[in-house]
């Protein structure tokens, strides 16, 4: 995997992206839970990211996750990864 700029899909330049050959992955790497707010949040630069190229969006995150967010990314086809 390489890091992409995250600027080019007009998203902030503080965002972690990784492109694959079939994905691109948004890196959270924090210790504090991901709640429902963060994966509105990441819905929202997955939707920036598919404007600009239509791929599949991978969540690489060290932290625990809640399971409405689990639930919430799977049904809006965001997979979710440990780093």
């Amino acid at each position: 995997m390489k890091k992409i700029s995250a600027v080019d899909f007009g998203l902030s330049s503080r965002i972690n992206l990784v492109q694959s050959d079939d994905h691109i992955g948004i890196i959270i790497d924090r210790k504090s839970r991901i709640i429902m707010s963060d994966g509105l949040r990441v819905l929202n630069q997955a939707k920036k990211i598919n404007e600009i190229q239509n791929t599949k969006i991978r969540l690489y995150t060290s932290a625990p996750i809640c399971s409405k967010t689990i639930d919430f990314l799977k049904k809006n086809n965001i997979d979710i990864d440990s780093i």
